[in-house]
């Protein structure tokens, strides 16, 4: 089942690529920006529940989804580059096995927890 969810999230990671393109960017702004939705561990270095609450609001794919379609609505080209970011870099980090953060700690997602062998 691993394998499979994470087919799955390549195939999204792969989407994110195309809806990317789709933008008419610069293609090297697509691995520049790629990593700039981490910036939500930032919240670790207070505590865990602001940790969590950052990392889940910047790893959200159905956020991610809603600036995409209100940067089309608003012909706002940069909210859907955002959004296009978001969704990427979420499905991305699921492919490696990092999920939604819980409030106990980095390393308990909704796909487990992080370094121990799930199956």
């Amino acid at each position: 089942m691993k394998n499979l969810l994470r087919l799955e999230e390549l195939a999204m990671f792969i989407l994110g690529i195309f809806m990317f393109g789709l933008l008419g960017y610069q293609w090297w702004l697509f691995p520049v920006l790629l990593l700039t939705p981490d910036i939500g561990m930032l919240g670790y270095l207070v505590n865990n529940k602001l940790g969590a609450g950052l990392y889940n609001l910047f790893h959200h794919k159905g956020i991610a989804i809603l600036l995409y379609f209100i940067g089309m609505y608003f012909s706002m080209p940069i909210v859907q580059l955002a959004g296009v970011i978001l969704f990427s870099h979420s499905a991305m980090d699921r492919i490696f096995g990092y999920g939604l953060k819980y409030e106990k700690g980095f390393k308990f997602t909704h796909l487990g927890e992080i370094g121990k062998k799930n199956g």
